[in-house]
């Protein structure tokens, strides 16, 4: 029998600690989680304030399940103070315990990035990191009148909840450093669409840089250095980094982006030690190199081939292409594969073409149109990405990703056998036609 010690209860860490329990009925497995909440879905932030949702339910599964079902020694509002070969010290209320392991697992997460500003800490200031930030955020609009929500940030949590907000009949007004909303994961003639789609509903300000977050005990403007806006709740959308302070004390290696380096079986630079999720790099399958890409899908499946391999079985995560999608208001917003300044800075020759097209025949109502834009690599036609915004992007996005992964060319694309029928897409279907654009 074994010691298995998980630090993290997230999404990674109970895939993991579930994966063991399968295949290692009688070991020990104890998991680490400082918050009150496991197996949660912090995606689920913006629809809870929005209204949408309940705030329990972004917990899929509750800590007594894990306990009592699965056999797994779960401690809640447990935080880790100190790793150390073949120990872990945790903070339990005004106790200390010590937990002896004979394999590791770093599930960490990420932690919000927050502008380095004063006024950070006044009420009214909330980053939406966690589930419970939603029930906090919620709480306050409650308890005060909010009319006036300044988001910080142009990503995709940026967005979703500014759509949340607005929901709610609140006044918004985003803010961003750069010259466009999702820059770093779109090209500009997408995010040109997406931009003109939030100038209509909020007050979209970019290329202002913050100064302040100012008022009396709680905030009641920004500051900024072309200006000022009133204030009555702020959301700090900056980014996340990965949370890799207890790694790094047992001198785990990170990788370049600062994720912790793994293999592709989810193994650190340390002897039985692993990582999983958001803390950890994987192999972007197009580039062949570590990235560190934190979305939900990837990390589950990364806890989960962690447990196979922590419990003596064989599983390797090949690698990820960076599929995502988001949604403001009617305008989907999907992307996968690379970038066309991604792909030339990888080394590829590329060439690229965008389309905008309809999503289904104009004798069949309720269809709308998509903006695409398609990457490949110049010579051989192999595709590299793809972005799109508009109505019914999640199918595209989908197959586009698939066909990435199978190493395919414009010319697979173009004969690939897609449904087609009025009430879902038109004959011509939006990906075949950029795949003869991009080819023909």
């Amino acid at each position: 029998m074994q010691n298995i010690v998980i630090i993290g209860g997230g999404a990674a860490g109970m895939s993991a600690a579930s994966r063991i329990r399968k295949l290692q009925p009688d070991w020990k497995i104890t998991v680490l989680e400082a918050s009150a909440w496991v197996s949660h879905a912090p995606c689920g932030i913006p629809y809870v304030i929005e209204g949408i949702s309940e705030l329990d339910r972004l917990m899929h599964y509750p800590p007594e399940f894990f306990i009592r079902e699965r056999n797994i020694d779960l401690h809640i509002r447990s935080r880790v103070t100190a790793v150390r070969e073949g120990e872990v010290l945790a903070r339990e209320g005004d106790r200390e315990t010590v937990y002896p392991w004979d394999q590791l697992l770093f599930a960490t997460g990420a932690l919000p990035r927050k502008p380095p500003v004063p006024g950070t800490e006044l009420a009214g200031v909330f980053t939406a990191d966690l589930p419970p930030d939603a029930g906090i955020i919620r709480q306050y609009m409650e308890d005060t009148e909010v009319r006036e929500v300044v988001i910080i940030g142009t990503g995709y949590v940026a967005i979703e909840m500014a759509e949340a907000f607005l929901a709610r009949g609140k006044r918004v007004t985003l803010l961003g450093r750069s010259a466009r909303v999702l820059r770093r994961t779109f090209d500009p003639e997408i995010t040109e669409v997406i931009g003109a789609r939030l100038a209509r509903e909020l007050q979209l300000r970019l290329q202002e840089t913050i100064r302040s977050l100012a008022g009396e005990g709680r905030v009641e403007r920004v500051v900024t250095d072309k200006g000022e806006y009133r204030a009555d709740m702020v959301i700090l959308a900056t980014g996340i980094r990965p949370d890799t302070g207890l790694a790094e004390q047992l001198g785990v290696e990170l990788g370049a982006s600062g994720a912790i380096r793994t293999d592709d079986r989810m193994r650190t630079s340390r002897a039985n030690v692993f990582a999983a999720g958001d803390v950890a790099e994987c192999r972007h399958l197009l580039t062949g190199k570590n990235t560190w890409i934190a979305l939900a899908p990837a990390g589950n499946k990364m806890g989960f081939v962690a447990g196979t391999n922590m419990a003596g079985g064989e599983s390797r995560f090949p690698g990820v292409t960076g599929t995502a999608i988001t949604r403001f208001m009617d305008l989907e917003i999907g992307r996968t594969g690379l970038g066309e300044q991604q792909a030339a800075e990888a080394g590829f020759p590329v060439r690229s073409a965008v389309i905008r097209t309809a999503t289904g025949p104009g004798y069949y109502p309720g269809h709308g149109e998509i903006w695409l834009k398609g990457i490949v690599e110049q010579d051989t036609g192999r595709l590299l990405g793809l972005q799109a915004a508009g109505r019914d992007v999640l199918a595209r996005i989908d197959t586009f990703a698939l066909a990435l992964q199978q190493g395919c060319t414009t010319r697979d694309l173009f004969f690939s056998d897609l449904a087609y029928a009025p009430p879902f897409a038109p004959v011509w279907d939006p990906l075949v036609t950029l795949a003869r654009v991009l080819k023909f």
